[in-house]
């Protein structure tokens, strides 16, 4: 694996589960320069950040850290390195890695990190769950992510970058290596031409969570697939639907991502992405860049009418969604 082209993929940030917690604030000083405070206004981080994205004064912290999405005044940013990280209690936990133009998104639970020029990655509480040992890692698609070292970007011919040179791997959920398989089969997952095992196990409660998309996938998947102008098999048309995050502390769900026959992510930001109960009995759609849960039937109601209204306006679409499904 000598090369390897990066498409942008919009994958999933951090969701907003501080209900309970402290409420934070951030808030910017005379010079425009921003910080945080909590509700009796006590500063917990001093405003020390040029924050570059639409941020009012006053708005509250989403999540379970502290995101300053821009530069720390006075310091020079690390390379490759976008934004600052604190927790709750204003201690500084990590530099996120630079992506799409700013802070990396979260994917499968998780964001990379640099530190000292290598990359590593920290899950939503701020942990860092995979040490910063290489010096490119890419975003975890279906369990999985590539890994270089000795690497560096290229520029293309059409001006995008390449990851380049270096020695490449594979590393599993937990940062281990993983050797390709010497045969395969159609549950195994391939990576640049090569194969490796199906990452993904589960307990019963969590292959009913499972079942309750799969008894929907002929809905799901034409749903999905009725704006693409390419005539797509019932096997291209195929979806999984994988558990890629657990209930832990301060969030009390499973997430379920939505993959393609090819098992790559939809790629979308938010879209197709769902989450079910710690009992696995209640079931939720994410609705926007935040993530706000939307009852799944609901979802599901208004994606049917959506994506009635396109067939109508657009007849000569290949991909049909049929209203047998309604």
């Amino acid at each position: 694996m000598k090369k390897i082209l990066l498409t942008i993929v919009l994958v999933t940030p951090i969701i907003s589960f501080s209900q309970g917690k402290e409420v934070l604030h951030y808030f910017k000083s005379k010079d425009s320069l921003v910080g945080v405070k909590n509700k009796a206004g006590k500063i917990i981080v001093p405003a020390q950040f040029k924050v570059f994205s639409y941020l009012k004064d006053g708005e509250p912290v989403m999540g379970e850290t502290i995101l300053f999405d821009g530069e720390k005044n006075g310091e020079k940013t690390e390379k490759n390195a976008w934004g600052y990280v604190y927790d709750r209690n204003g201690k500084f936990l990590y530099n996120p890695y630079l992506y799409d133009n700013g802070a990396d998104y979260f994917s499968e639970g998780v964001r990379r990190l640099v530190k000292n020029g290598k990359i590593g990655f920290a899950d939503r509480n701020g942990k860092i769950v995979i040490e910063p040992e290489h010096d490119f890692v890419s975003p975890f698609n279906y369990g999985y992510a590539a890994f270089c070292d000795g690497c560096d970007w290229e520029k293309t011919e059409d001006e995008h970058k390449a990851m380049v040179g270096g020695t490449w791997g594979v590393m599993n959920a937990k940062g281990q290596p993983v050797q390709p398989l010497a045969g395969h089969s159609e549950n195994d997952v391939e990576i640049d031409g090569k194969y490796y095992p199906n990452p993904f196990e589960y307990n019963e409660k969590e292959k009913s969570i499972l079942r309750f998309f799969e008894k929907q996938h002929k809905k799901l998947s034409d749903i999905y697939y009725v704006n693409v102008y390419d005539k797509m098999s019932e096997n291209e048309k195929k979806l999984f639907f994988e558990i890629v995050e657990r209930p832990k502390e301060n969030f009390p769900y499973y997430q379920i991502n939505t993959y393609d026959y090819r098992k790559k992510d939809l790629g979308m930001l938010y879209r197709f992405k769902f989450m079910a109960s710690e009992d696995g009995k209640t079931f939720y759609a994410i609705e926007d860049f935040n993530e706000q849960k939307i009852p799944f039937e609901k979802w599901l109601k208004t994606e049917i009418k959506e994506a009635g209204e396109f067939q109508k306006t657009h007849p000569d679409n290949p991909n049909k969604f049929s209203n047998e499904h309604h």
